[in-house]
């Protein structure tokens, strides 16, 4: 196939949107930063989530492909933790999930998993609503929980999962009919960070949970049963970094991380037992991810912040050809934040980060062979 590469791109300067009219993220080190929030909707239009100042920002673009957006607008959402899980399903809906943390009468700290559901691009998101915690009790236990991250099933519902106080996994699901199962203890023991889920062609749900000795595993065949401990994976990831995308109907899933040790991506699934590193970039947060098609092949495109500088970085192999191996190319400004990837309505790979100026930046493929990314831009109105 074609050699892909990722050409450097140069921020072009924007008229920049007054301080007085654009709410600033909030960027905050000690909460882990998420990827998934640049998604696209059922009109072919982008939009982009970031914790802010009191609730959500959200960018949103003025049509497929902009290269105008709206935004941002604040998503009241008072009391909640600088950190956002952003899941989608094939309706289009885009869930929010939080973890918000509020004073009780009796002075003690009350904390909750809320979320939100946006139903069409750039229409008003649903107010909040509270999933509370697997210690509706007790709330020293119900403030030891990890922050959520979640998964939109077959059926349309979402999941969502937390490291538990005793350092297992917790788990709420949605029912069809919209109504909630109770929290289900998944066990385990001794997870670092959040945990990871995806969701097969099929409608299989996979979680992955790092720990110090390796990743801990569930699945669940379809919505209704319960989630079932599959072989633990015996490598070792950093917290918060791992992802995963379907890369083969017969082979699943493929979940990718930061190695813990070194820092480089790997990639791993049942029929990869051995996984496969993919390059040498080093990077911090969790690996961005999709798969598009690149001059007619079949192409796995992966995206994290870059250790060393802080810069996005980009890379593209074959999916499922781990052996050809990958080329990190550093791309942009040094970003807080970890990288969001998406195809627009034109079916470009998009990257987009928010900057340290607290601005969404997006940078789009260009139309020439391989994979090359245009020039910077600040998304503005």
């Amino acid at each position: 196939m074609a050699v892909l590469f990722v050409r450097k791109a140069k921020r072009r300067a924007n008229r920049p949107v007054p301080a007085e009219e654009a709410p600033l993220p909030v960027l905050d080190p000690s909460v882990p930063a998420t990827t998934g929030w640049l998604v696209r909707g059922k009109d072919g239009r982008l939009t982009a989530y970031a914790p802010g100042d009191g609730g959500v920002l959200r960018w949103t673009e003025t049509r497929p492909g902009g290269p105008d957006w709206t935004g941002p607008d604040l998503i009241p959402a008072p009391g909640m933790l600088p950190y956002l899980a952003v899941a989608q399903g094939e309706d289009g809906y885009v869930h929010l999930v939080g973890l918000r943390r509020e004073r009780l009468a009796d002075g003690q700290t009350g904390t909750d998993v809320v979320y939100a559901l946006q139903y069409q691009t750039g229409r008003a998101v649903r107010d909040w609503r509270p999933l509370g915690t697997p210690y509706p009790n007790d709330p020293s236990l119900a403030g030891q929980i990890g922050l959520p991250s979640a998964v939109v099933d077959s059926d349309g519902s979402l999941n969502v999962f937390v490291r538990n106080a005793g350092g297992g996994v917790c788990a709420r699901s949605q029912a069809k009919t919209g109504a909630w199962n109770a929290w289900a203890d998944l066990k385990g023991s001794g997870v670092r960070g959040t945990v990871s889920a995806a969701i097969t062609g099929d409608g299989r749900v996979e979680v992955l949970a790092p720990t110090a000795e390796g990743l801990l595993r569930w699945e669940r065949e379809k919505p209704g049963v319960r989630f079932e401990r599959a072989d633990d994976v015996p490598l070792r990831a950093a917290p918060d970094s791992p992802t995963a995308v379907e890369t083969d109907p017969e082979a699943g899933l493929t979940h990718f991380w930061h190695d813990a040790g070194d820092r480089t991506v790997r990639a791993w699934r049942p029929s990869l037992p051995e996984g496969a590193g993919l390059g040498d970039g080093t990077g911090t947060g969790p690996v961005a991810v999709l798969r598009t098609v690149v001059d007619g092949h079949d192409c796995t495109v992966l995206a994290h912040r870059d250790e060393a500088t802080g810069r996005p970085a980009l890379a593209a192999y074959p999916t499922g050809d781990e052996k050809a191996g990958a080329t990190w190319t550093l791309t942009g400004s040094p970003s807080p934040g970890a990288p969001s990837l998406a195809l627009d309505g034109a079916g470009r790979v998009v990257m987009a980060v928010v900057g340290a100026d607290g601005a969404l930046w997006v940078a789009r493929q260009k139309p020439e062979s391989g994979l090359a990314l245009g020039a910077w831009e600040r998304a503005v109105s």
